[in-house]
């Protein structure tokens, strides 16, 4: 939860009602003291996950990357150079403050829209806790921008928990935020996108599907399972195909 170093109530009152860029820029200084941060304990559990089933990598990118939380992660698992991309020039900062490192660089730029100079460039790509700041009709947008900068065999990975079932607090809890938020979206401008039932697994697969990935699930068992036994969370791969076959050689004498 809130830390006394976290925003004050006012402070938090004053992002809502802006912008998404306007109040992370805001909010920059004190998130990693905000329950909104990735835990540790997810960053660590994708973290062991990938290297048991993909090894290492070359080049890194963390889509969204906010304060960096997902940067060091990044740093072990790849062999070459890492780049945080966010649109908050103020949770960049605050991420260049943390992790000054020669591999790493951050730029700022749209998630929707990445640099034309990332095509083909990682082997990599992950993100945390931001698809909530993207509607339905824009993740084709995202994961088609997400393909284009991977190379032939590269993979996107990122958590996705299970279905919240409507018998739990958590379900009515989150459900009375999405309405709010649609509330004051409705009647204030700028809007502030932030979802938490807009990215079920089901529509996700289908747009990185269309995106032209090849998609799978991995539990990440740190976390249990649910009486029915299925995963309380998993780690989605969705693999660019791999290039076209060089073509073959003369044939030997």
């Amino acid at each position: 939860m809130f830390t006394s170093q976290g925003p004050t109530l006012r402070e938090l009152a004053v992002q809502a009602l802006s912008s998404v860029e306007r109040g992370y820029d805001l909010l920059a200084p004190t998130f990693d003291h905000t329950p909104f941060r990735t835990p540790d304990r997810i960053l660590d559990a994708v973290e062991e996950t990938l290297a048991q089933h993909e090894g290492s990598f070359g080049a890194g990118l963390d889509v969204c990357c906010g304060t960096g939380a997902g940067i060091a992660m990044l740093r072990r698992l790849c062999r070459g150079p890492v780049t945080g991309v966010d649109l908050s020039a103020g949770m960049l900062a605050e991420a260049e403050r943390v992790h000054a490192d020669t591999r790493v660089r951050f730029v700022r730029a749209d998630a929707g829209a990445l640099p034309p100079e990332f095509e083909d460039a990682y082997d990599l790509a992950v993100s945390f806790g931001a698809f909530g700041h993207f509607l339905p009709a824009e993740r084709p947008a995202l994961f088609s921008g997400v393909y284009r900068v991977l190379r032939p065999g590269g993979l996107f990975a990122f958590p996705i928990g299970a279905p919240i079932r409507p018998s739990s607090p958590v379900w009515w809890a989150v459900a009375g935020f999405d309405a709010v938020m649609r509330v004051r979206n409705a009647v204030w401008r700028p809007p502030f996108v932030m979802y938490y039932r807009t990215f079920p697994f089901s529509g996700v697969r289908a747009d990185l599907r269309a995106a032209g990935f090849t998609v799978g699930t991995v539990p990440l068992e740190h976390f249990g399972r649910r009486n029915d036994g299925s995963p309380r969370w998993r780690l989605v791969l969705a693999r660019k195909a791999p290039g076209p076959l060089p073509p073959p050689g003369p044939s030997p004498v």
